[in-house]
């Protein structure tokens, strides 16, 4: 299992991944739901880490979390989309 790492201290109090659930209007547990079904692993208080900028997740959890993301934005009608691991 690959390590996953603290997270450094954000300028911003509000994640990256947080502000982007709440822009696709998501709760937490639905967006865990969504995350899972595409085959994420975490359990739902790691995952909570991840969305909160707690925990930085491994590049494949990240990237199973952003394509959640990018399906319900794709479902919204719009064009945003997040970058996944290997974009940054």
């Amino acid at each position: 299992m690959e390590q996953q790492h603290q997270a450094s201290p954000p300028n911003d109090p509000e994640s990256q991944l947080k502000r982007a659930r709440r822009e696709v209007g998501l709760s937490q547990d639905e967006l865990w739901q969504r995350y899972f079904a595409l085959g994420g692993t975490a359990a739902p208080g790691e995952f909570e880490a991840y969305v909160d900028g707690d925990v930085i997740p491994v590049p494949h959890e990240y990237d199973v979390l952003v394509h959640a993301l990018n399906e319900r934005s794709m479902e919204l009608g719009s064009s945003h989309r997040w970058p996944y691991s290997a974009d940054e």
